[in-house]
């Protein structure tokens, strides 16, 4: 009995002193844990997606560590110093795409990259913290709901980011950045009018998005209608991973033992289909908790934004928060055929560097502006 009480008070103290040093740290533990453990769990299940590509896996190690790091580093920077080198940040994003759109290194097809020798990293992933950023920036000061005036300018922010990425192209990336922004709109509350308006302009401006869109978009959001009009072409990666998924089954066939996975008739697997990965090798119960992770850490990232200081913090944490739960309820519903294809990686799982520094960073800076909001006048 006596041996143990002082486990127990033992394992009090142990997590006192962690309550304590997460604090100075600006850290919220439970927020932190839940990210953790989806990270532990997209490097256990990358290894299986790479084929036991074990420098492959290394190097996401190596960029887990680094968006770690963002993501501490951030956590203590002032809220004042955030809202204040919003404009900075989002005038630098933009600066970058249009430097992408005239010198960017190409892949797959496409101009997205920038370059310098040492590393390449995608100047649109920057954007999905700058436009929120910028938009809780422009209505901090001003009353709220926003006036036409002001929607209208919030639009203009919007929309410059968001047409310069999906001409790279990345459409994937640029609906994320515009949902990013335009949930901070809806956040801060519209009018009746407001809304009205946008969803006329929506609806008038998608045949002209429609006629902008390259062929092979097109032919993603045909193919999402009805797969099998290209089984071997654009709907095959639909086909394959709805394959994938449905073969696992409750339990799945076993951790390195998928076979449209293991045996590549699963496309990027690694990367955008790493959740049809996850069903085939562990089944539909690994994938439901996953699901489940993924709502606690927006429902706390959402509870970390209702007790902000002011405008600027619930705007911006409560964006970040929706924005993640945006791009997982895409991927998720692309690899399951519920969605067109737009080439949206699985958060904190998916294979790939600067996509993950972005969304540790976009959380580091929530735990700042809850941190914060006692210590700091912002």
């Amino acid at each position: 009995m006596l041996y143990s009480d002082h486990l127990n008070s033992s394992t009090r103290k142990t997590l006192s002193r962690t309550a304590q040093w997460l604090r100075r740290l600006h850290l919220d533990g439970l927020l932190l844990g839940l990210l953790i453990a989806v990270c532990l769990f997209g490097l256990f299940v990358l290894y299986s997606a790479t084929g036991q590509n074990l420098s492959q896996w290394l190097n996401q190690v190596e960029r887990l560590l680094l968006a770690l790091a963002a993501m501490v580093l951030l956590a203590q920077t002032p809220p004042s110093w955030l809202r204040r080198a919003s404009p900075v940040i989002y005038g630098a994003g933009v600066l970058l795409l249009l430097i992408v759109a005239v010198h960017g290194s190409v892949g797959k097809g496409a101009q997205r990259w920038l370059d310098l020798r040492v590393f390449r990293f995608q100047p649109s992933e920057i954007m999905k913290l700058a436009v929120p950023m910028m938009c809780a920036w422009y209505v901090h000061e001003r009353p709220l709901p926003p006036s036409l005036r002001d929607a209208l300018m919030l639009l203009g922010i919007i929309l410059i980011p968001a047409v310069l990425i999906a001409k790279q192209p990345d459409l994937g990336t640029a609906l994320l950045v515009g949902s990013a922004g335009i949930l901070v709109v809806f956040l801060a509350g519209l009018s009746t009018t407001v809304i009205v308006t946008g969803v006329i302009g929506l609806g008038a401006a998608l045949p002209i998005a429609w006629h902008f869109m390259r062929d092979y978009q097109k032919q993603r959001v045909l193919t999402f209608i009805d797969p099998s009009q290209d089984p071997l072409g654009a709907g095959y990666h639909s086909i394959q991973s709805q394959i994938a998924i449905g073969s696992g089954g409750v339990f799945g066939k076993g951790w390195t033992h998928g076979s449209q996975a293991q045996l590549e008739f699963l496309p990027e697997r690694s990367t955008d289909f790493i959740f049809a990965v996850i069903g085939e090798e562990l089944g539909f119960l690994a994938q439901l908790a996953l699901l489940v992770v993924y709502l606690a850490i927006v429902a706390r990232a959402l509870y970390l934004s209702v007790g902000a200081q002011n405008t600027y913090a619930r705007l911006v944490c409560g964006s970040f928060a929706l924005t993640f739960f945006v791009y997982a309820f895409v991927n998720t519903g692309m690899v399951s055929g519920i969605l067109p294809v737009v080439g949206v990686p699985l958060p904190l799982v998916s294979y790939g560097g600067t996509a993950m520094v972005t969304l540790l960073a976009s959380f580091g800076i929530l735990m700042s502006l809850h941190s914060h909001r006692k210590l700091v006048g912002a």
